[in-house]
């Protein structure tokens, strides 16, 4: 069956939401990383429960390009509050997630007399969603927990140390899986953490994978000037901080640059972050400047056109224990617009890609870099591997084939009288 097909088979058989199997349901959403409808998962679980039937709130940080306090978007009741600048240290952390607390108290507390809700859906990072979500406990409103990031994990990524915060993290994310009644995990990997680390029973657990909507989530034409003249572009996407390995990436180029005496690949990076400044910075200092083009965070039309441009895609993320075992968003959109990949040979990035990608030896920018080059270098292969990660999106990883289990967790939970 061709590829196209067996997505639209999918599409008709995921879930008949057509059927609105949550029907007079009132959902509230709580995400603080990311604004909506930027955060694409969030964004495509609103848009879900809200074909299926249900009244669907969201409380999220304002963000570039979406400011307004709220917005009525496609049904979706989307209430947005400030946050300060991203956080950095304990006490930025601290500041962010207290000001954060108090806005979604503020909204919940807002949306629950102006539209009412039946469910909390909260979307971690942080693990103290529970905080807001128990509020509502003596209304008999349950929590559905979305296991976005291991945030113990997350914690010894970024500060390379344990010690009393990382014995925090685990008391709020112990609490957190306490507190909820269905946990949303998004791999086999989070939700064996939800079974020993959370004490969840497994058929209170739900795997619903943060696979692109490939009606929407398509190719556009190349933008060749993104190249700057040179033959090949690689292609990231992601955020900008210590754990996501952008700074390997640099040393790979400068190896590629430097030592393998190739000035022919422009490197597109696209996102932003608490170390975008200073990955930028760095980048200039090594001599890259004019090889590597830093963009921000862009529009969802200009993401797409970075990726169809490319030639081959790169996730930097270094080998850890958190990036062991999460799924990244960047690889599954990679692979759904047909794209070659280089990573380091993580768990769950060899289960999403498997023979699409190529995996360099751990946290070796230069095997990283050899390996960039000779896919360039192989159009054979990379028509081959793209084909796959395609294919593999097409049949088994993207959203339709993750409504299914939406909607089952919901269907779990209903409002306890």
């Amino acid at each position: 069956m061709a590829i196209q097909e067996t997505f639209d088979t999918a599409l008709d058989d995921a879930a008949d939401v057509s059927a609105l199997p949550l029907k007079g349901r009132k959902v509230l959403i709580i995400v603080e990383n990311l604004p909506v409808p930027f955060d694409r998962r969030v964004w495509q679980e609103a848009r879900t429960l809200t074909a299926a039937g249900a009244q669907v709130c969201v409380i999220c940080p304002t963000g570039k390009g979406f400011t307004e306090r709220y917005e009525c978007i496609e049904g979706i009741h989307v209430y947005r509050h400030p946050l300060p600048l991203d956080a950095s240290g304990a006490l930025g952390y601290l500041l962010e997630y207290g000001v954060a607390l108090f806005w979604e108290t503020v909204l919940a507390w807002k949306i629950f007399f102006r539209h009412g809700f039946d469910t909390v859906h909260g979307c971690n990072p942080p693990d103290l969603i529970f905080l807001v979500a128990l509020q509502f406990r003596l209304f008999g409103v349950p929590y559905i927990f979305d296991h976005h990031d291991i945030n113990p994990e997350l914690y010894e990524a970024k500060y390379e140390k344990r010690g009393f915060f990382w014995r925090l993290m685990c008391c709020f994310e112990w609490i957190t899986f306490k507190s909820a009644r269905v946990v949303i995990s998004t791999n086999e990997s989070y939700r064996e953490i939800a079974q020993v680390r959370g004490g969840k029973k497994a058929d209170d657990i739900y795997v619903v994978r943060s696979g692109p909507d490939l009606s929407r989530f398509v190719a556009v034409e190349p933008n060749q000037s993104l190249k700057k003249g040179r033959k090949y572009l690689v292609g990231y996407v992601g955020v900008m901080g210590a754990q996501e390995g952008v700074d390997i990436l640099l040393d790979a180029v400068a190896h590629i640059k430097n030592q393998m005496g190739r000035d022919d690949i422009q490197f597109v990076l696209v996102g932003g972050g608490p170390s975008a400044k200073g990955l930028a910075a760095d980048a200039e200092r090594m001599g890259l400047s004019e090889c590597v083009t830093f963009t921000g965070r862009v529009s969802d039309h200009d993401l797409l056109e970075v990726l169809s441009t490319a030639d081959v895609c790169v996730n930097p993320d270094r080998v850890n224990p958190m990036n062991d075992k999460s799924t990244m968003n960047k690889i599954i959109e990679y692979m759904a617009l047909g794209k070659p990949i280089v990573q380091f040979d993580v768990t769950e990035g060899r289960r999403s890609a498997e023979e699409a990608s190529l995996y360099a030896k751990a946290n070796d920018a230069k095997d990283f870099a050899e390996k960039i080059v000779a896919l360039l270098e192989n159009p054979e292969e990379r028509a081959r591997m793209g084909a796959i990660g395609r294919e593999r999106v097409a049949s088994s990883l993207a959203w339709p084939y993750q409504i299914p289990n939406l909607i089952a967790a919901y269907k779990k939970v209903k409002r306890q009288a």
